[in-house]
C-alpha cells in the first residue's frame, strides 16, 4: 500500500525518476535470502534486463554500495547509512534508548521498538535480554503486522476502513496454532487494542512466545510506532505480563510520549 500524500500518483512521467527507482529494486533485491547474487540473479529478482541490472550494480559497485568477488556481487557496509540516515532524522530514538534500556534492566525482557510499513512492521530499535526467539531481529528486520503485539497496536493507530482494506488483501499465514488469521476478527481484536491502549499476543508468531506492546504517538496524538517486551510464555507468563509487567511498559511508553512531545 502506498504511503504517498493525497494527490500525488507516484507513477513514471516527469518528476519520476524511473531509473532511481529500478537501482532501489536492485539494492532490495539482496538479503538474507540472496546475500551474494549474479548478475543474472539479480536482474530476475529486480525484474530488469540484464543490460539495466549491469548498468545499476557498476554504478553502485563506483559508488562503495556493492562490491563484487568473480561473478557474485554483495552488498557493503556503505548501505547501512541509509538506514541510519531514517533513524538519526527521527532522533526521539536515542532518547528513547536509554527508557528501553531501564525497561529491560528491570523486567529482564527484551523490548524493542517497530514503526508500520504497510502490512509489515519494521524495528527501528531494539534491547535485547536474551535470546528469545528463533528469528534473528535486529534494527531493520521485518515481522508480519497482524501477528505481533507491536503489528496491533500499530495498526489500531489506523482508521477502521483503512484496517480493513489492510486485513482483506493481505497474506494471512497461520505461523502457530494459535494465530488468528480471520480478517474479521483480527478487526475485532484490533478495535480492542484502540480502547485498551495496549495489546497481548500469545503464542501467535511462535511457539513459547509472548509480547505486550504499547503505542508512541506524535506530537499531533498519532500513533507513529510502538515498543514491546516479549518473554517466553511460562517466564514470565502472560497473567505476570498484565499484572506486572503491563503498568511498567505503559509508563516507559508514557515517558517516551513526553520527550517526544518536548521536541522542536
Amino acid at each position: 500500500m502506498s504511503n504517498a500524500p493525497d494527490g500525488f500518483d507516484p507513477k513514471p512521467g516527469d518528476s519520476y525518476v524511473q531509473s532511481f527507482a529500478r537501482g532501489l529494486a536492485v539494492l532490495r533485491s539482496f538479503g538474507a535470502h540472496a546475500p551474494a547474487q549474479t548478475l543474472t540473479e539479480v536482474a530476475a529478482a529486480a525484474e530488469l534486463t540484464r543490460a539495466g541490472a549491469r548498468r545499476i550494480l557498476l554504478t553502485l559497485l563506483h559508488l562503495g554500495y556493492v562490491d563484487m568477488d568473480g561473478r557474485l556481487f554483495r552488498l557493503t557496509p556503505k548501505v547501512l547509512e541509509l538506514g541510519f540516515a531514517y533513524l538519526s532524522s527521527l532522533p526521539v530514538w536515542s532518547q528513547a534508548q536509554p527508557v528501553m534500556e531501564e525497561l529491560v534492566q528491570s523486567l529482564r525482557q527484551s523490548c524493542s521498538a517497530a514503526v508500520l510499513d504497510g502490512d509489515e512492521i519494521v524495528y527501528v530499535l531494539r534491547v535485547p535480554a536474551h535470546k528469545i526467539m528463533s528469528i534473528n531481529l535486529g534494527v531493520g528486520s521485518r515481522l508480519p503486522a497482524y501477528a505481533t503485539s507491536l503489528g496491533r497496536v500499530l495498526l489500531a493507530g489506523l482508521p477502521d476502513e483503512v484496517v480493513g482494506q489492510r486485513l482483506a488483501t493481505a497474506a494471512l499465514p497461520a505461523h502457530t496454532v494459535n494465530t488468528v488469521t480471520d480478517p474479521q476478527r483480527l478487526q475485532q481484536i484490533i478495535q480492542q487494542v484502540r480502547l485498551q491502549g495496549w495489546c497481548l499476543v500469545n503464542e501467535e508468531l511462535e511457539p513459547g512466545l509472548v509480547s505486550l506492546a504499547a503505542p508512541i504517538f506524535d506530537r499531533n496524538g498519532r500513533v507513529v510506532a510502538a515498543i514491546n517486551i516479549s518473554g517466553q510464555v511460562n517466564n514470565p507468563t502472560p497473567a505476570h505480563l498484565l499484572e506486572h509487567c503491563l503498568p511498567m511498559l505503559l509508563a516507559a511508553a508514557a515517558r517516551i510520549n513526553l520527550l517526544v512531545r518536548a521536541q522542536k
